[in-house]
């Protein structure tokens, strides 16, 4: 089987996305890349989690097309290429439908950095896309999903191996990693970081964002050279 260690990293990371209940039935997708090759392994479109197998993975080049598979290709792949594009460092891209996630995409409102699990990760908030005119949304949607999300990494000058995870305005959360399951588990830190905040707010409306120095320990103590969390 073609790339079989490839397809097997991105069926993998799909059958974590059921595991840590980020979506239901045939929700989500995760997908995989080999840089070298320039060949991508993602779920096919529209494929119950439950009836998938490595091999049911779809290879596709980074212009979209099919280098191997039977089925269809997920209906994101076009967003998931162009990141790959122009997003050099990162291995794996994941999109859900994780309920906490999608209500502050449909809100429109980024997730303000208000305690230390979310500092743990990124020091910034979480990012909201602008929504699509009415030409992008009728012309090539998933690539100008795409260029949403690009869009707002250059307007915000933010980087995208310090902030993984984004929202796209109305529709849900994109993450992604140096692997795919790292995309994966980027995409359950953020569903429990958009839980926290919902909560939060209900509680207290006016909570202000996190103190800096506050933010900067947690963030900073696990990450760069000055880093002494974990083993």
């Amino acid at each position: 089987m073609q790339y079989q260690t490839l397809r097997e990293e991105a069926y993998e990371a799909n059958m974590d996305i059921q595991a840590q209940q980020l979506a239901i039935y045939t929700f989500g997708n995760v997908s995989a890349i080999d840089r070298a090759a320039g060949i991508v392994a993602i779920k096919p479109s529209g494929v119950p989690y439950r009836d998938l197998k490595p091999a049911d993975m779809i290879l596709v080049d980074l212009n979209n097309n099919v280098v191997d598979g039977t089925l269809r290709p997920s209906s994101d792949t076009k967003t998931h290429t162009l990141l790959y594009r122009h997003f050099a460092r990162i291995g794996g891209i994941c999109h859900t439908h994780s309920t906490h996630a999608v209500a502050w995409a449909q809100a429109m409102r980024p997730i303000p950095n208000l305690g230390t699990t979310h500092a743990d990760h990124l020091v910034s908030h979480v990012p909201v896309t602008a929504v699509m005119t009415d030409e992008m949304i009728l012309g090539d949607y998933e690539h100008e999903t795409g260029n949403q999300i690009l869009d707002l990494f250059r307007q915000e000058q933010l980087s995208p191996e310090e902030v993984e995870m984004v929202l796209v305005a109305c529709h849900g959360p994109f993450t992604w990693g140096k692997t795919a399951a790292k995309a994966v588990y980027n995409a359950a830190v953020l569903e429990e970081i958009a839980r926290m905040a919902y909560l939060t707010l209900q509680i207290n409306p006016e909570t202000p964002p996190i103190k800096q120095t506050l933010k900067d320990k947690h963030y900073f103590r696990k990450h760069g050279a000055q880093a002494y969390y974990g083993q």
